[in-house]
């Protein structure tokens, strides 16, 4: 058989795969259940290594947000400039609220797959979604994991929308987490030198998506990864995780992979694309990842995605002026929304990076 022809068989073969399991509506979930002992073959990266190595003597910098305002400030926007990503502690919200937010988001995922199915869609811009892998049918390689959706905002979610058992403990958390949030873009905004209010003014509070993410023990560890590497093309991410960990973050120091190791409370906040673009280069969007779960099981995490709520045509967005000068030009193009949205569900995870995308040569 010519070579031309074989890899056609084999792509072929791999969308039927695909599909496959697609249709099952139950996720990876489903396939541990299932008593699997081996992965299929649609979750094999190829070029991930034997080992997942890290640098264990580095670790992200973690704020006290309990500190006087302008050492906060300081700390914040040190870590955004040269590690992309910080813990917060003392940010005010109680541990048992993150416990038992975690708590709903797993108690999802661990129901009966006869419920589980009814959420299971990949319409864009559905309120309440539930799928494994947003770029299952673009991606080289599926990851070990699968994800509740819910969008809070810019357009009102009815709350009715989202599955009883992780209702009441989600609402909370979006409330909870976007004063968090708000006081965490003062602090960005102050630490660029522009007025506390600029990120909220562009409605980056608005625009809310929360992620319950359920990484499945994993019986091929080695094989695939939980989340592949990536940034994230939005202002800045929120993120809680359970005891296990995995989430690993790519130093801009020397490259290397540095754990992200759980610390009761914390929250993981990390610079996304959107913040890279419109600080002009000052903040930093850093690749990270999620190994696969090599443990007896589940790992949970939530994520809240921050965005701009303003997404008409007419509402462009690109480095803020007060950062432009003449030693300091542009360094992108100004973009609406719909751009950036049509760029990120357009490609795989691992290839969407925003920042490259409005680069100006």
């Amino acid at each position: 058989m010519p070579r031309s022809m074989a890899m056609s068989s084999a792509m072929t073969d791999r969308v039927t795969a695909l599909k496959e399991f697609d249709d099952t509506k139950t996720g990876v979930k489903g396939l541990v259940d299932s008593g699997i002992t081996s992965i299929p073959a649609i979750f094999h990266h190829p070029y991930i290594p034997l080992s997942i190595p890290s640098t264990t003597h580095l670790s992200i910098p973690t704020v006290d947000l309990s500190l006087s305002r302008p050492i906060a400030v300081d700390l914040i926007s040190s870590a955004c400039r040269d590690w992309g990503f910080f813990q917060l502690i003392n940010h005010g919200i109680p541990l048992s609220t993150i416990e038992n937010t975690i708590s709903a988001v797993r108690s999802f995922h661990q129901l009966p797959s006869t419920i589980r199915s009814q959420y299971y869609r990949r319409t864009p811009g559905a309120g309440v979604s539930y799928f494994s892998n947003l770029d299952l049918f673009l991606s080289e390689a599926a990851s070990w994991k699968d994800t509740l959706k819910v969008t809070f905002g810019p357009v009102p979610l009815e709350v009715d929308q989202i599955p009883e058992v992780c209702r009441s403990e989600l609402v909370a958390w979006d409330e909870q987490v976007k004063e968090v949030a708000r006081q965490v873009m003062g602090m960005m905004c102050e630490g660029l030198g522009v007025k506390p209010a600029r990120l909220e003014e562009l409605t980056c509070l608005e625009g809310r998506g929360l992620a319950g993410q359920y990484y499945p023990p994993c019986p091929e560890p080695d094989r695939t990864f939980g989340s592949a590497e990536h940034t994230d093309a939005v202002v800045f991410t929120v993120l809680i995780q359970d005891k296990i960990g995995g989430l690993q973050v790519k130093s801009l120091r020397d490259e290397s992979w540095l754990d992200v190791k759980p610390i009761p409370g914390a929250l993981v906040i990390n610079v996304g694309d959107f913040l890279q673009v419109i600080s002009n280069d000052e903040f930093k969007s850093v690749q990270h990842r999620v190994i696969a779960n090599s443990t007896n099981e589940p790992r949970v995490s939530v994520a809240v995605f921050f965005n701009p709520g303003s997404r008409e045509d007419m509402d462009l967005y690109g480095p803020l002026y007060e950062l432009i000068s003449n030693e300091k030009p542009a360094c992108y193009r100004n973009f609406n929304m719909s751009e950036l949205v049509n760029i990120f569900l357009a490609k795989a995870v691992g290839c969407k990076s925003i920042t490259e995308h409005f680069k100006l040569l």
